[in-house]
């Protein structure tokens, strides 16, 4: 079983991250929520703040202003604005 998302985080200016990584913390705008391996299908609004992934054993970090998220099936795309 693969313990990783395939995470791609798009805006207006083009793909900011594609790739595999082991989780995810997105700023909701019920307040900062997490994304693992075998989450539970989702859409929601994202509000300012940091979406924080570890790609690997690296953690990466895109402070953004607004946008959307999806989750299905262990894939995660992300749209926002920066």
């Amino acid at each position: 079983m693969d313990k990783t998302l395939n995470l791609t985080i798009v805006s207006p200016e083009g793909v900011l991250f594609e790739g595999k990584v082991k989780s995810l913390l997105l700023p909701g705008v019920m307040g900062l929520f997490a994304v693992m391996p075998l989450h539970a299908p989702l859409i929601t609004q994202l509000t300012q703040g940091v979406i924080t992934f570890y790609e690997k054993e690296h953690k990466q970090e895109i402070v953004i202003k607004s946008g959307f998220v999806e989750v299905k099936q262990n894939v995660v795309s992300v749209c926002v604005e920066q």
